[in-house]
Order: C-alpha cells, then sequence, then structure tokens
C-alpha cells in the first residue's frame, strides 16, 4: 500500500512542475527561475517513477492487470 501512496504522490509532484512550467511560459521573461528547472525536475522525477514501478513489479509488491483473453 505504501508503494501506491508514493507513486501517486511523485504523478502529483510531476503534475504540480508541469503547471508550474507552464505559469512561467505565459508570464513575460524575468530574471529568476527558468522554466527549464521545472521541466528537468519533471523529466528526472517521471524516469525514477518508471524505475520505481518496474522494480515493484519485478519484485512483486504491485501486481500489473493480466492481459485480456
Amino acid at each position: 500500500m505504501l508503494i501506491k501512496l508514493i507513486i501517486i504522490a511523485l504523478l502529483l509532484f510531476i503534475i504540480f512542475n508541469l503547471f508550474r512550467a507552464g505559469i512561467l511560459m505565459l508570464r513575460p521573461s524575468q530574471s529568476g527561475v527558468s522554466m527549464s528547472r521545472f521541466l528537468g525536475r519533471r523529466l528526472i522525477i517521471s524516469v525514477l517513477l518508471l524505475l520505481l514501478i518496474f522494480c515493484a513489479i519485478a519484485f512483486g509488491l504491485i501486481q500489473p492487470n493480466a492481459t485480456p483473453s
């Protein structure tokens, strides 16, 4: 159950960074935080999330859905 909560938290963090980058994209350019910082975080967290899911499936912590027959 804990692994599922971690996955949900990481997905919410990815969406949060996506919206932060979108807000910065719509604002006039300022000398401050760049949009690529948030997009880079989103990319790194997405890769870590995929690795976490693959490892959780490999170790049997979560079960993937069976393929339909």
